[in-house]
């Protein structure tokens, strides 16, 4: 795999923050305090504000940030509602600083109060159950103010590594990330629940403090997979895909994938569809083949309306003995996941392979439900490799790129119009698009996730979507944003 470290800023755990923590000796409390008071006086510009401090570090930095906006002559509310005995050792002491300074605690939050701001501060990354009673009707009172809320690290009761809601969860108007960004604010529940993220490393080097397993992607990688075409190049130069699917009633599917991968690059496109449809009228350079005839091509795309067929199963065993590059997507991955030989196949195969499951497939490969893998989509993906020896992207609200040997990367583009038909049809084609034309498969993997959502942003600024955003629509977008991020390189 590429090395990221120069492209992508890194996303750390909860065990990876306490171990930088750990090699550390510096009042990061006070730096964090510190960071989140100068962000509501300087951004927000907030008159009174109300801080809400839990029974942890998180609650330390709450006190801090609380005692340098009461010096700068800012209003401050304080609401703690936990044992002053049972604080941290760095907690209780910003706790003791706030009282000192004249500072008062609230045990809940004054009902005729009125603020310009909240800050939220009750619980951090070291959330790891369900908030008790007591702190979920706080937190539901903070949502019910109508007010912007600064969450300080993660939006209280959203899990830190896996962005799920415990139970019930602040919703942020900013979010106010220290040292490193964390899963939870980029999949899953998270990102409904965070707001704008904001990042403040502390002063605080990561990559030289603690080796990255994981990251979040952005445009750069594109730009370092892709450079202007020769002028001296041939429809052969860019490799050839294969789309394999298209039964009865879902043709249409591998027409999207076809035409994506057509579109995306790849100097060949065939679609070996098991409906047979003559010619697509609207990409008549697409070459038009029977899914039953074997078919040479760099790469294979084999699921988009592929079915359950007897003859489906027998083109997903006839793709796995294939020693061309192998994107397994929507039907195929159902037949794989519920044939022990197609599965036994996929892990012996020695050529490229990659997976592209939303979170009903993933669960039918994992054997759970869709419900277990939501819970913690870094580990379904991840878990995914260790079983089947191959890329993966669990897609959804912040896919989940997952490669051999254990990194992994959160996509950070995308918004709701992708919630539509289609759309992995055309995923599923890009990747294909871009395996044929040479790039790795983590290369390949990476920059079409990237921009698949990406195309569906700029659709969006430009008023088309997210709600009624077609995946047809998204073929062209994704084209027109890769030469663009080409050409401006």
């Amino acid at each position: 795999m590429r090395d990221l470290s120069g492209i992508f800023e890194p996303v750390c755990s909860r065990r990876e923050i306490d171990a930088i923590e750990k090699l550390l000796d510096a009042p990061l409390m006070e730096r964090a305090g510190f960071a989140a008071a100068q962000f509501v006086r300087d951004r927000l510009a907030a008159g009174k504000v109300l801080v809400l401090a839990g029974p942890g570090n998180n609650g330390g930095d709450a006190f801090v940030a609380a005692r340098h906006l009461k010096s700068w002559w800012i209003d401050v509310t304080l609401v703690f509602a936990g044992n002053p005995q049972k604080l941290p050792v760095e907690a209780a002491r910003a706790y003791r600083a706030w009282l000192d300074c004249g500072g008062i605690c609230h045990s809940a939050i004054p009902r005729q109060g009125k603020w310009d701001l909240a800050v939220d501060g009750l619980f951090g990354t070291g959330l790891t159950r369900p908030l008790a009673d007591g702190w979920k009707i706080m937190v539901e009172a903070v949502n019910a103010l109508g007010i912007p809320i600064l969450s300080l690290d993660m939006p209280s009761g959203v899990g830190s590594d896996t962005g799920a809601v415990l139970g019930a969860a602040v919703k942020a108007t900013h979010t106010l990330a220290f040292i490193a960004l964390k899963p939870g604010l980029l999949t899953c529940d998270g990102l409904d629940h965070c707001g704008s993220v904001h990042l403040d490393r502390l002063g605080l080097d990561v990559p030289a403090l603690r080796q990255a397993q994981g990251w979040v992607s952005n445009s750069k990688i594109v730009a370092a997979c892709f450079k202007k075409r020769l002028r001296n190049s041939h429809k052969g130069t860019f490799g050839s895909t294969a789309i394999i699917g298209g039964a009865t009633g879902m043709l249409g599917a591998a027409l999207l994938a076809a035409r994506a991968a057509l579109k995306l690059g790849s100097g060949k496109v065939f679609l070996c569809a098991l409906e047979h449809s003559g010619v697509d009228p609207v990409q008549p350079e697409i070459m038009v083949r029977d899914a039953i005839a074997p078919t040479e091509a760099s790469t294979l795309v084999i699921g988009p309306g592929l079915g359950k067929s007897e003859s489906a199963v027998r083109l997903v065993g006839r793709a796995l003995l294939s020693e061309s590059a192998l994107v397994i997507d929507a039907d195929a991955l159902n037949l794989v996941a519920e044939d022990p030989k197609l599965q036994q196949a996929l892990t012996d195969r020695r050529s490229v392979a990659v997976l592209t499951p939303h979170p009903a497939e993933a669960a039918r490969l994992a054997g759970c439900s869709a419900q277990e893998i939501q819970k913690d989509r870094i580990a379904a993906a991840t878990s995914l490799v260790r079983k089947f020896g191959c890329p993966v992207v669990l897609k959804g609200a912040g896919s989940i790129c997952a490669f051999p040997g254990g990194k992994w990367v959160i996509n950070a583009s995308g918004n709701p119009g992708l919630a539509q038909a289609g759309m992995g049809d055309v995923l599923s084609g890009m990747i294909g698009a871009f395996l044929s034309q040479g790039l790795s498969p983590d290369s390949a993997l990476l920059c079409a996730v990237y921009l698949h959502g990406a195309a569906a942003d700029n659709l969006s600024l430009a008023g088309v979507g997210p709600m009624g955003m077609t995946a047809s629509e998204l073929i062209d977008a994704s084209r027109a944003t890769l030469n663009k991020i080409v050409e401006m390189a």
